[in-house]
């Protein structure tokens, strides 16, 4: 497997598997105008051929990280793909000097919360209704890079 920043090539690709992961998938539009954004970071993991199995994204400012999507292609989940992008995002966010990380996820899909949470991401909350299709809440899993300080 290989992560690489996402490319237009790679867009039509992504707009296929973001249709079959979500039920309110993005466009290609939309990750065409991700990729020219200055405040945005979006991978993509390939495999030795050079197929997709998986991106994922996200946006900063102020040294504050959110995670937009995460998506692998279902017949390779299980297998190291969503570890390998969100380590990927991870790193990046604490190489540009993030002080956090922060995502959300649907509660019932427990694969994930359990993959975020061997990461180092802890619940921090719920965001009320956050998913549609179906409706659901959104659970709030942030990982901090900030040290304390060290008290005197």
């Amino acid at each position: 497997m290989r992560i690489l920043p996402m490319t237009e090539e790679h867009l039509d690709r992504v707009a296929e598997l973001e249709a079959q992961c979500f039920s309110l998938p993005w466009s290609r539009q939309a990750f065409l105008e991700e990729l020219s954004a200055e405040n945005a970071v979006y991978l993509v993991c390939l495999d030795g051929a050079g197929e997709l199995l998986g991106y994922g994204g996200m946006r900063h400012a102020a040294g504050e990280f959110y995670v937009d999507n995460i998506a692998v292609a279902p017949e390779r989940r299980r297998q190291g793909v969503g570890r390998a992008i969100l380590s990927a995002l991870v790193d990046r966010a604490r190489a540009l000097g993030g002080s956090f990380l922060s995502l959300e996820v649907r509660p019932s899909n427990q694969g994930a919360v359990a993959l975020y949470t061997q990461l180092g991401l802890k619940p921090a909350g719920l965001r009320k209704n956050f998913y549609d299709c179906p409706k659901e809440d959104g659970l709030i899993m942030t990982i901090s890079f900030t040290q304390e300080e060290p008290s005197c």
